[in-house]
């Protein structure tokens, strides 16, 4: 299983960034795919996920600001991230579960500058 992320960058408060994660080793059409992040010196948090029928559910700070899309011909899943703020900063991880196992996918570095 291997979820590669890509996508991340600095960017001023205001602006804003689309995450992409290429999922493969699984069958993804089925799978849950989620986005979490991890602040400096703060645990990792989820950010937003969505179900293989396309239920989404977010992060009470980024609901009505961040939209999580997937799409399951190209084994993809998305994270819009419009009106960021410095808050929003940190890792990006795509994260799924297959056969039982937690996978994480390398990170994604999101920086947002005041």
């Amino acid at each position: 299983v291997q979820l590669q992320a890509s996508g991340g960058g600095l960017v001023q408060a205001g602006g804003s960034l689309r995450l992409s994660c290429k999922a493969s080793g699984i069958n993804f059409r089925i799978n849950r795919m989620a986005w979490y992040r991890q602040a400096p010196g703060k645990q990792r948090e989820l950010v937003a996920s969505i179900t293989s029928s396309g239920g989404e559910n977010y992060a009470g700070s980024v609901e009505g600001r961040f939209t999580i899309s997937r799409d399951n011909v190209k084994n993809m899943v998305y994270l819009q991230m419009p009106s960021l703020k410095p808050e929003d900063t940190g890792i990006y991880y795509c994260q799924t579960i297959w056969g039982g196992d937690n996978y994480w996918g390398q990170g994604t570095q999101v920086t947002v500058s005041s």
